[in-house]
């Protein structure tokens, strides 16, 4: 199988990705914020074919997409939970607009279906540096906010009355999920970014209560699901997204069956 440069490129962009995921989505579990990361990946989608339409990377208008709607989300702070009927009124609209761009080009119906679904055997090593790059500014920050972003997640009132910044944190922290949706969407496509961005830190809370214990496995857990995905859809021919949302689903539902105690809050020790 790695015999092929296009399965090793596949790889490694799968590995890139997953891991970023993995750490990203668990702290996105914790502070309950998935519907949201999941309406950054539908406002990616616009972005990407807004670029397609006038002639640059779907990358990066996906990039600079979901980072402004992250950004917006995060201004809202804590008024963004609960408002889930507003998020799904944003990211319809925005997959409807979506759809309009590609209208007007006919020609980009596959590479709407790569956008969708995702296509990681078409990846290329521009891309791989390009999905490094940003994988590295990302955890670079959620690194430098992590402490505050904990303590605002788990202690909001107390992390505001010593002094942090909740509003801050929010943006910083949903800018750098933004990030994230935007290179999981190359893998698994803007619809199924729940696979990579939510499941493995799901399931990796269901297990440990500590957190880097947790956040070690959901990065694992990520890591595993992608390669194993890439794997399979190599043996069966079948297409690479279904395993590894099939696999990430499955290890949730192992985690969560009833003989398992109820779901662990991350320690901050």
């Amino acid at each position: 199988m790695l015999e092929y440069e296009f399965m090793r490129t596949a790889f490694l962009a799968a590995g890139i990705v997953a891991v970023l995921a993995g750490l990203v989505g668990y702290f996105l579990v914790l502070r309950g914020q998935t519907f949201a990361g999941h309406a950054l990946a539908h406002v990616g989608f616009t972005g990407a074919t807004g670029a397609v339409l006038i002639g640059i990377s779907p990358l990066w208008g996906m990039v600079a997409a979901t980072v402004a709607g992250g950004v917006g989300m995060g201004l809202f702070g804590e008024r963004l939970h609960n408002r889930d009927v507003a998020i799904g009124v944003v990211l319809a609209m925005a997959l409807g607009l979506g759809l309009l761009f590609l209208h007007f080009f006919t020609a980009y119906a596959t590479q709407a279906t790569a956008l969708l679904f995702g296509n990681v055997l078409g990846v290329t090593m521009h891309t791989i540096f390009v999905l490094l790059g940003l994988a590295l500014v990302s955890l670079g920050g959620l690194a430098a906010i992590a402490r505050p972003l904990l303590f605002a997640t788990l202690q909001p009132e107390l992390a505001e009355a010593k002094g942090v910044r909740l509003r801050l944190v929010s943006v910083l922290f949903l800018a750098l999920v933004a990030l994230a949706t935007a290179e999981c969407s190359q893998i698994v496509g803007v619809l199924l970014v729940f696979a990579l961005m939510v499941c493995p830190a799901a399931t990796a809370q269901r297990v440990t209560p500590r957190l880097g214990t947790g956040l070690a496995l959901a990065a694992a857990l990520a890591l595993a699901q992608a390669w194993g995905g890439l794997a399979l859809a190599y043996v069966t021919d079948w297409p690479t997204s279904f395993w590894i949302t099939a696999l990430s689903g499955t290890s949730y539902l192992v985690a969560a069956l009833p003989w398992r105690a109820g779901t662990p809050r991350a320690e901050a020790g």
